[in-house]
């Protein structure tokens, strides 16, 4: 296992998504910093390997392409931030937003739409407003771990926090 080694300064401090994420947690009161992992997390559970915890702990950042004719391109983005343990019920967050089914979100569409790339969507900092699901199975964990804006920066949050920090809602998506 990778020890996760606590941001200061150093390699990704400099990074413009990481420091976006970074302002935004400190703007919205948010407790935990960003820790820099010492390899990739693309996925849940690289994330919690490295840092010690159950893959459930990991609050996974999964972006969807709701059609909507009103909006640029004729889809938005949906951030469902789920448990790393869960799959996503696509028409049961379709039906929860109205929506008549969520598409899959290339990595054109998550870049522009929340200027984050695949493998580091953080729940905050995004380039524009983003509708956000938050799993209600993260509740039960006293510590989630969110990402940091790149592959190898994660932050620690609390489901509650979680919510109020990225304005979301909390919803059963599994």
């Amino acid at each position: 296992m990778t020890s996760p080694i606590s941001s200061g300064p150093g390699e990704l401090d400099d990074h413009p998504s990481v420091k976006r994420v970074r302002g935004v947690l400190a703007e919205r009161g948010a407790s935990g910093a960003i820790v820099v992992l010492g390899d990739h997390a693309r996925t849940a559970p690289l994330a919690a390997e490295q840092l010690g915890v159950g893959v459930a702990q990991i609050a996974n950042s999964l972006v969807f392409a709701v059609p909507d004719d009103t909006a640029p391109g004729g889809r938005r983005p949906l951030l469902v931030l789920t448990s790393g343990a869960h799959r996503v019920d696509t028409a049961k967050v379709a039906a929860l937003v109205g929506a008549p089914r969520l598409d899959r979100a290339d990595a054109d569409f998550v870049r522009e739409t929340t200027g984050f790339a695949i493998g580091g969507v953080a729940p905050v900092g995004h380039t524009s407003p983003v509708q956000t699901l938050v799993d209600t199975d993260l509740a039960q964990f006293d510590e989630v771990w969110a990402a940091g804006g790149h592959p190898r920066t994660v932050f620690p949050t609390t489901y509650d926090e979680l919510v109020r920090i990225t304005g979301g809602t909390p919803a059963d998506v599994a």
